[in-house]
């Protein structure tokens, strides 16, 4: 079994993250050809994006349904609650990463020049990512973490995003305040870097990301 892909995404993130606190050993592989978009690639996953898992020569794609399938895979350490409405609860948190919390990473992207920007689109972003955090905290439960006292699918969807966000956002946009400096999300967080199968992953992928910003800010010199 191969994981492919490059820490620097968000989604990539959400698997390695998934499959450290389910106690696997997947290590991140470069796919196959050198790229995602190689021939060897695109013959396990067509739709050429990252995260890729191969079973068996068999691909997988979608980091959503990878971890579902490692959740079903191996039952043994669980990355989801016991309790079907909390399953529930906790995939229901990933859907909103990926539903309205990371739409508004490309228009906030292309307003990151301070020279040419659009503060209407920021402004218009920032609070649709504020509409998002809401609906988070909604569906959240008492804690610490998203569902419960052990992080889940859930919060390996969030940590991944809140990371890229705070790199990408958070520190750009003066105007897009951090949600995690107070209340719930404040508290989720804490957990997040206190976990030892959480943090290291956190660590990491904000290294990964920070390298990203940076390599994209020489470009635009």
């Amino acid at each position: 079994m191969k994981l492919y892909g490059n820490l620097a995404s968000p989604y990539v993130a959400r698997v390695v993250m998934f499959a450290r606190i389910k106690g696997l050993d997947l290590p991140l592989t470069e796919p196959p050809g050198g790229g995602i978009k190689s021939a060897e690639y695109l013959a396990l996953n067509p739709i050429g994006k990252m995260p890729g898992l191969e079973v068996d020569g068999r691909g997988l794609a979608e980091s959503s349904v990878i971890c579902d399938y490692l959740e079903d895979a191996f039952p043994g350490q669980p990355g989801l609650p016991a309790d079907p409405f909390d399953r529930a609860r906790s995939r229901l948190l990933g859907r909103i990463v990926d539903l309205y919390l990371a739409p508004q990473s490309g228009p906030l992207f292309r307003q990151m020049n301070p020279a040419a920007r659009d503060q209407a689109a920021v402004d218009a972003a920032g609070a649709e990512l504020a509409k998002a955090f809401g609906y988070v905290e909604h569906f959240m439960g008492e804690g610490p973490f998203c569902i419960g006292g052990a992080p889940t699918l859930g919060d390996c969807a969030l940590a991944a995003h809140m990371v890229f966000l705070e790199k990408t956002v958070f520190e750009v946009f003066e105007s897009i305040p951090d949600p995690r400096s107070g209340g719930r999300l404040r508290t989720w967080w804490q957990a997040v870097q206190a976990h030892a199968a959480c943090k290291p992953v956190v660590d990491d992928y904000a290294a990964a990301v920070a390298g990203f910003m940076k390599m994209m800010a020489s470009r635009q010199r």
